[in-house]
């Protein structure tokens, strides 16, 4: 029994100690780069250097939108938001998804099975998956799923700190 909490306390102490390390020492990715022809509505962009967008977003809207990680399943409280409205890009205000587009996933992250307008997001490969970023500013959004409701078929499965809702008429 004791050689049992003995590893589960190394155990715990080499996961957090990974943890520090990536989080505070890890190699960064490369920079990302924006692919040719992407568009925007109206052709708006932001670009900010890592120092103004550090300065702008809290710790875990950084983490994920610039850094491409990913938010704990069901932490978002926009996973419970059933109001009519919008959800927008956290960092740029891009005008992302409709309420009207959300839909139950079970998965533990806000979905929709469509962008607002087509080139609201973008998508990449991202080794299996496919990643989906903001087309006005390159954040990270979270990722798009081929298992998703009609009329798309889509589920695109949003990191929650990376989007604000704004409640209105749509």
């Amino acid at each position: 029994m004791r050689q049992t909490h003995v590893f589960l306390l190394v155990a715990l102490l080499l996961a957090g100690s990974l943890w520090v390390y990536r989080t505070y020492f890890g190699t960064p990715r490369p920079p990302h780069r924006r692919p040719a022809g992407a568009t925007s509505p109206g052709n708006r962009r932001v670009e900010k250097t890592d120092d103004e967008w550090r300065a702008q977003l809290t710790r875990s809207q950084y983490n994920v939108m610039r850094g491409r990680d990913t938010e704990w399943p069901n932490s978002s409280p926009l996973n419970h938001e059933h109001g009519t409205g919008s959800y927008v890009c956290a960092s740029c205000r891009n005008p992302l998804f409709s309420s009207n587009t959300k839909f139950e996933s079970h998965t533990g992250w806000p979905s929709f099975y469509a962008p607002v307008v087509s080139n609201a997001v973008y998508t990449e490969p991202d080794g299996n998956r496919t990643e989906v970023r903001c087309a006005v500013c390159d954040a990270h959004l979270g990722h798009v799923f081929t298992d998703g409701p009609a009329p798309t078929g889509l589920r695109y499965c949003m990191n929650g700190v990376a989007m604000t809702f704004t409640p209105g008429g749509e």
